[in-house]
């Protein structure tokens, strides 16, 4: 029984973390890369180029927001990434990969109040 027991709460373990395959897509020279969280959302979409990440990258939570986007160039972030953590978005500049400065923007506001 106790045997029974394990094996049927390891079943239903597995069930849970159920993993999404990704997809990939040929677009032109580029390879357009899509992972999912187990619920089937997307998790980060965006491409490689010669198997390295190339171009903007977009990554979500698993409710669907968007929580990080920026770029990469021939595997290596550059330039202004953004983070969104709540209403809260943070501005990083990154150089060669690594982190050059970071900018905490103000919480989102509304644009008309009544």
């Amino acid at each position: 029984m106790k045997k029974l027991l394990i094996i049927a709460v390891m079943a239903l373990s597995f069930g849970t973390y159920a993993q999404v395959d990704p997809t990939f897509e040929k677009e032109g020279d580029k390879v357009k890369a899509t992972y999912f969280h187990a619920n089937g959302e997307i998790a980060q979409q965006g491409y490689f180029l010669n198997e390295k990440l190339e171009g903007e990258w977009k990554m979500f939570n698993e409710n669907g927001d968007k929580i990080a986007m920026g770029n990469y160039e021939n595997g290596i972030k550059t330039g202004k990434w953004l983070f969104w953590e709540g209403d809260v978005q943070k501005e990083v500049n990154f150089d060669n990969n690594r982190i050059a400065s970071v900018n905490n923007a103000k919480t989102k506001s509304p644009v008309v109040i009544n």
